[in-house]
């Protein structure tokens, strides 16, 4: 049965991340929803880079659902659109609550899952420039991706890391070492 994974889009947002976590995700047989994290409803968002993305749905569809796992990309302002959603707020606060996988990647970890205490007593990482807003969490800034095993929350530093990021996703909602077939489908020797 396909895994159900959010990833949640917003103006700004850091468009390699964005499109590798739902591509991997993808490959990996899930159903990821993307969702898009917009004041006026819109599904078009326009990512850091100019590149526009067509979400799947709006964030509000998404309430009252239940995923294996809520992705977040990072960039900026997009992680500032991502933390000031209310109803991605709730979707996170309840993914915690459950004991459900979160992850966020670059700015994200700090500019959203710590600034709503997600990451209070958490090892995790973020885009070097936001290690202070890492506010509660336990900062790991010599690691690129970091999975939280008890917590069920992974982090990676930017987007140089998208890809490793998202093998650490597939691995935690289908199992150890369930990215190897994508990593080989992809070339990605290093990850092997």
């Amino acid at each position: 049965m396909p895994r159900q994974i959010l990833v949640p889009v917003a103006n700004g947002c850091e468009e390699i991340e964005a499109v590798v976590i739902i591509d991997t995700l993808r490959r990996a047989g899930a159903q990821v929803s993307v969702a898009a994290c917009t004041s006026d409803g819109d599904l078009e968002i326009e990512a850091s880079r100019g590149i526009k993305l067509i979400a799947d749905c709006h964030i509000e569809a998404c309430l009252n659902k239940n995923f294996h796992l809520i992705a977040l990309p990072g960039g900026m302002p997009g992680a500032a659109n991502l933390r000031d959603n209310p109803h991605l707020t709730e979707l996170l606060n309840e993914q915690q609550k459950s004991q459900r996988w979160y992850a966020a990647i670059c700015a994200s970890s700090a500019v959203v899952l710590a600034h709503h205490s997600l990451l209070d007593n958490v090892r995790a990482t973020c885009y070097p420039t936001f290690f202070d807003q890492l506010e509660g969490a336990l900062p790991q800034p010599e690691s690129p991706v970091v999975v939280d095993q008890k917590n069920r929350v992974i982090t990676a530093q930017g987007p140089g890391c998208a890809m490793g990021f998202s093998f650490a996703l597939v691995d935690a909602v289908y199992g150890k070492d369930a990215y190897r077939p994508i990593a080989k489908q992809m070339l990605a020797d290093w990850a092997l």
